[in-house]
């Protein structure tokens, strides 16, 4: 999720930073940053879930505790001081984390199936050479029959992996 009339992360203007937050508290931290007209990336899935016996649809954060926001040191003194997080950690690669958090972006706004992924995969990167999703690199793996594309973002050792054609991937030198 971008702040309304974003389209891309590469308008946002700042120094990146990663936001810890306390438990739960993600979505209620980037509400803040919206109504603070800070520059922000909280990446979502939807899940179904039955509680009371009716299904319900939930927006969930694919990085569970973790908000990625833009903006100035003030910004970040500011966010320290909402009470909603554990600390911030700023980015020192900002084009290789923006190339990590857009291809996330791409998938997610391309209604790609993303399941969490719980650590960087090692294996060989690739990159979809066709496709909604052409351009987008990441590590290959296999779980079960099908072949997944693990998407990282580096400074958390998480990613997502998302289902993808083997036919599609090229091999990055």
């Amino acid at each position: 999720m971008l702040p309304p009339g974003c389209s891309g992360l590469g308008e946002l203007q700042g120094a990146w930073w990663v936001a810890h937050t306390r438990a739960r508290f993600e979505k209620a931290f980037a509400w803040d940053l919206l109504h603070r007209g800070v520059g922000y990336f909280l990446p979502l899935l939807e899940h179904t879930k039955i509680s009371g016996g009716k299904k319900r649809r939930v927006l969930a954060p694919l990085f569970a505790s973790y908000v990625f926001f833009c903006g100035s040191d003030e910004d970040r003194y500011w966010a320290m001081t909402t009470n909603r997080l554990c600390q911030t950690i700023r980015v020192t690669d900002p084009e290789k984390f923006l190339r990590e958090l857009s291809a996330i972006q791409k998938a997610l706004s391309g209604k790609a199936m993303l399941d969490p992924y719980p650590f960087a995969a090692v294996g060989k990167r690739c990159r979809i050479k066709g496709g909604p999703f052409q351009g987008t690199e990441g590590t290959v793996i296999r779980r079960g029959k099908t072949w997944r594309l693990v998407l990282e973002v580096s400074m958390l050792g998480q990613g997502a992996a998302m289902e993808v054609d083997a036919d599609l991937l090229e091999p990055l030198d």
